[in-house]
């Protein structure tokens, strides 16, 4: 989980429910694959 301190969301777990956590951690993945292919 340390490539995820980058997404601020994530560093400390704002949201109520299980799956809108869940839903940002895919959108964080998701930039992170995105970055790593542009370079």
């Amino acid at each position: 989980m340390s490539w995820l301190n980058g997404c601020r969301r994530l560093h400390r777990r704002y949201e109520r429910t299980a799956e809108h956590f869940l839903a940002f951690v895919g959108i964080a993945s998701a930039l992170i694959c995105y970055r790593r292919l542009i370079r």
